[in-house]
C-alpha cells in the first residue's frame, strides 16, 4: 500500500493545484456530471493573472465561469459539443466551436493535433490498488490523462467507482484536491403527449433481442415506455441514464442476445438523478469506455439488430439532418450521432433512426422543411438517414429517390404544414 504515501503527499487546495496553470497554456476539462466546479472556480479567481489560457472540453454543467464576458482575453473554450456553459460565448465570438464526430475526439489527445498543458478531471476516491475511477464521464478524459504534461484530480467521495476502462493509478495523478460535493442532477421529466406517440412508432421498430442507443428525454423516455413487452434487449450507448436503469431493473433490459457484450450495458457516460449514480456505483453491469470505443461506428456495428435513436432540429425535404444549430447560431454539436447512425446502418438487422416533433413553438414551425436555414449545418447527411420518425408516423428514406423521400416526409409532416412543403416540392421539381 505504498500509494498511499504518495497519495497523501500529491493532497493541496485548489487554489494550490491551479496555480500550474500558466498563460497560454491549453487546459483540458471534464465535462457532464464530472465537471470539476471547484477546481474551475479556484481557476476563475486567477483571472487578472493570465491570459490565452484555452479551455478544451465536450459538454460542460453548470454555470461556466470561464466563459463569462468578463473572462474575454484570459480564458478562451474550444468546445467540443456546445452546452448551457459556453453557448453564449461561442455564439459571440468569445469561444469557439469544433465540429468533430464524438468517436474521433480522443485522437486529437493523443495524436498530438492538440497537445494538452494541463488536464483537469473529476474521479471517485482510490481503491485498494491506489485506481482512481473516472466516474461518470470517461468520453475522451482517458486518452488526455495519458497525454497531458500535467494532470490535477478533483477527488470526490460522492463520485461513483465506475466499472470499465475507466482507471487511472495515482502515480499519473500530480496534484489532488479532496472535495465533498454532490454531483449534479438531471430529472427525468413526464413525456409529453407528442414524445409519446413518437416512442410509440419507435418502439414498433424495435424487434426482441435489439440493442439500444438512445439519450435522455422525452422521447427515449416514451420509447423505453412501449417497449415493456420486448425481451431481452441490450444497450450500448452513449449515455447511461435513469430510463436505463428503470428498464434494467423492470427486466426490460438484459442483455442476453447482445452479440458484443452480452449481459452488459456499455456506455461512456452516466448522466441522471442520485439514485441512478448510487445505483451505477461498482455495479458490474455497466461498463464506461472511451469515446474511440463506444462510438466507433464498427464496434457498434457488431451489435446485431442495433437501433440507434438520435434527435434532430430539422430535416429538410431530401433527408439532410441538422441538429447542432438554428441557422447560423450553434446550439450543441455533433456529439455522437452520426457514430450511431453509421454504426446501425452496418449492423446485421440495424435500425438508425432520426427522432423529431414535427414543430416547434406551438406549433407555429414546421420541423420537416422546405430546405434548412442559412447557416444551417448538416450534422447526417442524407445519405446516411433510413428512418425520421414524427408524432405522425415513420418515413423511410433509404434508397428511396428525392421524389420518393419528399413525399414520405411531407406524410409526417404536422397537416397544417403539408400543403405549403407540397407546393415547395412541385416548384422545385421534387415530385
Amino acid at each position: 500500500m505504498k500509494w498511499i504515501y504518495s497519495y497523501r503527499s500529491k493532497i493541496v487546495s485548489a487554489e494550490e493545484a491551479v496555480s500550474v496553470v500558466k498563460s497560454g497554456d491549453r487546459v483540458f476539462v471534464s465535462g457532464n456530471a464530472a465537471t470539476p466546479y471547484v477546481l474551475l472556480h479556484a481557476l476563475a479567481e486567477r483571472k487578472d493573472e493570465l491570459r490565452n489560457v484555452e479551455i478544451v472540453h465536450v459538454l460542460l454543467l453548470g454555470d461556466g465561469p470561464l466563459a463569462q464576458p468578463e473572462m474575454e482575453g484570459h480564458f478562451r473554450h474550444r468546445s467540443l459539443f456546445v452546452g448551457s456553459a459556453d453557448r453564449d460565448a461561442v455564439n459571440e465570438g468569445r469561444a469557439d466551436y469544433v465540429p468533430i464526430f464524438l468517436h474521433e475526439v480522443p485522437a486529437l489527445f493523443t495524436s498530438g493535433a492538440l497537445p494538452v498543458d494541463v488536464a483537469i478531471i473529476h474521479t471517485a476516491p482510490p481503491d485498494e490498488h491506489g485506481f482512481l475511477s473516472y466516474g461518470v464521464e470517461v468520453l475522451a478524459t482517458k486518452a488526455v490523462v495519458e497525454n497531458a504534461k500535467t494532470v490535477i484530480a478533483q477527488v470526490n467521495e460522492k463520485m461513483p467507482r465506475v466499472l470499465g476502462d475507466s482507471f487511472v493509478h495515482i502515480s499519473r495523478i500530480d496534484k489532488i484536491v479532496e472535495v465533498s460535493e454532490d454531483l449534479p442532477e438531471l430529472k427525468l421529466d413526464e413525456f409529453s403527449e407528442v414524445e409519446k406517440q413518437i416512442g410509440f412508432h419507435i418502439a414498433n421498430l424495435i424487434e426482441d433481442g435489439a440493442t439500444l442507443q438512445l439519450g435522455i428525454g422525452g422521447i427515449p423516455n416514451a420509447t423505453l415506455f412501449f417497449v415493456k413487452d420486448k425481451k431481452d434487449l441490450g444497450i450500448h450507448t452513449e449515455m447511461c441514464s435513469d430510463g436505463i436503469m428503470e428498464a434494467i431493473e423492470a427486466g426490460i433490459v438484459t442483455g442476453a442476445k447482445k452479440t458484443l457484450h452480452p449481459g452488459k450495458v456499455i456506455a461512456t457516460f452516466v448522466l441522471g438523478t442520485s439514485k441512478l449514480y448510487d445505483y451505477v456505483d461498482d455495479n458490474p453491469i455497466l461498463e464506461v469506455h472511451p469515446t474511440e470505443y463506444t462510438n466507433d461506428p464498427f464496434i457498434i456495428a457488431q451489435n446485431e439488430k442495433m437501433v440507434a435513436i438520435n434527435s434532430a432540429l430539422e430535416v429538410d425535404l431530401t433527408g439532410q439532418v441538422c441538429s447542432d444549430s438554428m441557422g447560423y447560431h450553434i446550439y450543441s454539436g455533433f456529439g455522437g450521432q452520426v457514430d450511431f447512425i453509421r454504426g446501425a446502418a452496418r449492423s446485421k438487422g440495424g435500425k438508425p433512426i432520426i427522432a423529431l416533433p414535427s414543430t416547434a413553438k406551438g406549433d407555429t414551425i414546421s420541423r420537416i422543411v422546405s430546405h434548412l436555414k442559412e447557416g444551417a449545418g448538416v450534422v447526417t447527411s442524407r445519405g446516411d438517414v433510413h428512418y425520421v420518425v414524427t408524432e405522425h408516423g415513420v418515413a423511410y428514406l433509404h434508397g428511396k429517390s428525392r421524389r420518393e423521400r419528399a413525399e414520405a416526409l411531407i406524410q409526417i409532416a404536422h397537416p397544417k404544414f403539408r400543403d405549403e412543403l407540397m407546393q415547395f416540392a412541385k416548384e422545385k421539381h421534387y415530385l
